[in-house]
């Protein structure tokens, strides 16, 4: 018999609807899972559980009271640079050590309206900047599943909560991958939405042309049902989009004809593991040869995808150059002890509470935005993003949506990357591109390889497709 904490959030509701447990032994089970793992995983920067158990209760009253809604009484964690009302948000950076912010993401706001517990705060890559976890300043996150391996990045945290049912969901960011590569590497799901589709209020923001705020659950329902919920206009945040929001729950098992395209870019890369392009290619054959589905395969060519790394390694770090100028030790956040005059404030500071990947960033950031450099990096980088942006608008033209894995490999071991730079930013490969291009992309596992590690496949849609995308995801989910 599975525990409570391993239910989805489906599993949650009816569970606390007809009155099966209460959100008390909801949060409880979930508490007690963290107790006992997260001193091997490294899942969790911040456990609330004292305000969690409060929380509950409340949750409890309102269902008693007839005010239950799909997220009532629900535990889920948040990945620590989501800032969330009068709760520790450190970005896993020691610089925001103290920080406990007087405001929330407006995702947050929403899903907490609901009666949603909130159970603690997520490591990270500081400040989003990784593709392991590795560069959190509160120690690295393990894989659950296999703990000499990395949980992958920057969401790691997230993912492994989720995964090792340390909570019923988590939200996390995607500015480059940080969603759609974690879900992957720990075998869950996990949504970046399309650029303006949610709210990116309260999000410490990293690259703010390409953040995004979204979901990770443990199946593509759970995703839908918290994309209905966190979605839509929000005056605090001018990128995003008036469309309405779908019923993303209800069209699930809407029947359509699809036609997919299989980028060629994508299954052909140096570095491609053959186990895990194998796994990915078996699932493709499967849903070729299942007969309910009516499904067309093309081959289509995204000849600027060798690209989508460059542009992201140069746009990414010049929009962190300007957006992480607000931490200086002087406002908020902590101040070095060695600081006796203002330049040491910030130098001192700053080198304290900045990992070297975050330092590292901002140097090429600077860099790049420099007078006599602009033109030759930042403004190039742009333009080239803007052939990006054309390459998958072709592709639409003749397909509905994209296939590819999420990730040309596995979860690697904990420190076999850190000091390669190069190979950890291709760990990005396939989840960079779709990225810069602002569209939507959702990772779902697709098997396991020889050593027991989570394989995931990627799904791009056009711009606003998340309907289709989750319709087609959960189509194919458990073939």
């Amino acid at each position: 018999m599975k525990g409570l904490n391993e239910l989805t959030i489906r599993g949650a509701y009816e569970g606390l609807k007809n009155k099966e447990f209460t959100s008390v032994d909801l949060t409880k089970a979930c508490l007690e899972r963290i107790k006992e793992r997260n001193k091997d995983i490294n899942a969790f920067i911040s456990i609330f559980e004292e305000n969690a158990l409060v929380e509950a209760k409340r949750a409890d009253e309102m269902i008693e009271a007839g005010q239950q809604q799909m997220l009532t009484g629900i535990p889920f964690a948040v990945k620590d640079a989501i800032d969330t009302l009068d709760a520790r948000s450190t970005g896993a950076a020691k610089i925001l050590d103290n920080y406990v912010p007087p405001f929330e993401a407006t995702v947050i706001t929403k899903i907490r309206a609901q009666g949603a517990v909130l159970l603690g705060k997520n490591n990270c890559d500081a400040f989003g900047h990784g593709a392991s976890n590795e560069n959190s300043m509160y120690g690295p996150v393990a894989n659950p599943h296999d703990l000499t391996k990395v949980s992958g990045g920057s969401s790691g945290g997230s993912a492994a909560a989720v995964a090792d049912y340390q909570c019923i969901f988590a939200i996390a960011e995607d500015t480059g991958g940080s969603i759609r590569q974690p879900a992957s590497f720990c075998g869950i799901v996990g949504l970046r939405p399309s650029y303006g589709r949610n709210s990116r209020y309260g999000i410490m923001p990293m690259a703010s042309s390409l953040d995004t705020v979204g979901p990770m659950g443990k199946t593509v329902e759970d995703i839908a049902i918290l994309m209905e919920v966190m979605a839509g206009k929000d005056d605090k945040d001018a990128t995003t989009v008036t469309d309405a929001v779908p019923k993303y729950s209800k069209n699930l098992d809407k029947k359509e004809k699809f036609v997919i395209g299989l980028p060629q870019e994508y299954f052909n890369i140096d570095g491609m593991d053959e186990e895990t392009r194998k796994i990915v290619e078996e699932k493709i054959e499967k849903i070729k040869s299942n007969s309910e589905f009516d499904v067309e395969f093309k081959e289509v060519s995204l000849p600027y995808t060798k690209y989508g790394i460059p542009v992201y390694y140069i746009i990414v770090p010049s929009e962190d150059s300007s957006n992480l100028g607000r931490l200086d030790g002087v406002r908020y956040g902590v101040r070095s002890s060695e600081a006796h005059d203002l330049y040491n404030i910030y130098a001192k500071s700053r080198g304290e509470g900045f990992p070297e990947e975050v330092k590292r960033r901002i140097m090429v950031g600077t860099y790049s935005l420099s007078s006599g450099y602009y033109d030759a990096y930042y403004s190039k980088a742009q333009k080239v993003r803007t052939l990006i942006i054309e390459d998958f608008n072709q592709a639409f033209a003749q397909v509905d949506l994209l296939i590819t894995p999420t990730s040309p490999f596995t979860a690697f071991g904990i420190g076999a990357k850190k000091d390669d730079v190069m190979a950890m930013y291709l760990a990005d490969v396939f989840v960079s591109p779709s990225a810069v291009a602002g569209l939507p992309g959702i990772s779902i596992p697709v098997g396991k390889d020889s050593k027991n590690l989570s394989v995931g496949m990627q799904i791009i849609g056009p711009r606003l497709s998340e309907e289709k995308l989750l319709n087609f995801a959960s189509l194919v989910e458990n073939i």
